[in-house]
């Protein structure tokens, strides 16, 4: 098997669904830690300027956005499945509500004073200063929901959790999802803001489902640093293109092409169309220090046009 290296930092919240997704799998990964905030010039040199994270590599192929990275996981190791049977797109459909929905309420909730001094005890002020202005701008089309509303929605999300539960130990049933890995890493998230945990205690399956997650681990894995990752981008050649199964676009391959996320980390991607498939779209690009790469990112929250 190829070598995966994910790029992520530790405290990134969808960073821990795709750790958790590896250690489900017991898969060997290679772990690049990258700087929680811009500016990224090894990230910038394979992805050519994608600020979310994580980002999966393997050889010079660079997956963005982590429900097509769990989709790349899940062709790699099919079992235990993300997707059990008859529950595949109810598990997707749950999964794009909690990474959008839920995990918006769940921010400006725990980044409320309390959350925040807990998170950056003992950082310098010019830190704080530097994550909250990459944020701002990262934000983007994102609306940003107040304290008090936050507190009461978040609420009433984890009440209907709970309810879904039931006396299941998983959010579908007896298996886990990829809707369960997109829950999770909302309320872990939650719980790196010391007293914000506190809205848990009330909700006891919750708690017990947690630590089922949390057992799955984040399987084996080695360090590398970001320039030698670069390095392995360099050395390698991107996987051969599927051609286009699904042209929604009127674009040929090989012509100049920009894509940006919709929703936050909008910032603009050129590089030449290189295949379109029904789930995901890929561009290559060419780099000074990384070489010919290709790019892949999933339709759903990007947009594809011309260059101009």
């Amino acid at each position: 098997m190829k070598q995966l290296v994910l790029h992520h930092y530790p405290y990134s919240p969808f960073a821990e669904k795709v750790r958790l997704i590896l250690g489900y799998k017991a898969l060997h990964w290679t772990s690049v830690h990258i700087p929680a905030v811009m500016p990224k010039p090894d990230v910038v040199a394979l992805t050519g300027g994608y600020r979310k994270t994580p980002i999966l590599q393997i050889g010079a192929d660079i997956y963005c956005d982590t429900a097509l990275i769990a989709d790349v996981l899940e062709a790699i190791a099919p079992s235990p499945t993300l997707y059990p049977n008859g529950l595949a797109a109810a598990s997707r459909t749950l999964a794009q509500w909690a990474d959008s929905t839920l995990f918006w309420t769940a921010i400006p909730y725990t980044l409320q004073p309390a959350g925040l001094a807990h998170m950056f005890s003992g950082a310098p002020p010019q830190a704080i200063k530097a994550f909250g202005e990459d944020r701002d701008a990262f934000r983007a089309n994102i609306p940003r929901m107040r304290g008090p509303e936050a507190r009461a929605a978040f609420s009433l999300y984890l009440g209907r959790v709970e309810e879904m539960l039931g006396s299941q130990p998983f959010i579908l049933g007896a298996q886990p999802s990829i809707a369960d890995f997109s829950f999770y890493h909302c309320l872990w998230f939650v719980f790196l803001g010391g007293p914000t945990a506190q809205i848990f205690e009330p909700f006891r399956r919750i708690a017990a489902w947690r630590e089922r997650m949390r057992a799955f681990g984040h399987g084996s894995h080695d360090d590398l640093d970001s320039g030698a990752a670069v390095a392995i981008a360099r050395a390698a050649a991107p996987l051969p293109s599927p051609g286009m199964n699904d042209d929604t676009h009127g674009i040929a391959l090989g012509e100049k092409v920009v894509i940006a996320a919709t929703d936050t980390g909008v910032d603009p991607i050129e590089g030449y169309l290189y295949a379109m498939a029904r789930e995901r779209i890929s561009i290559t690009r060419e780099d000074p220090r990384a070489g010919r790469v290709a790019v892949h990112f999933p339709r759903l929250g990007f947009e594809l046009c011309r260059a101009k």
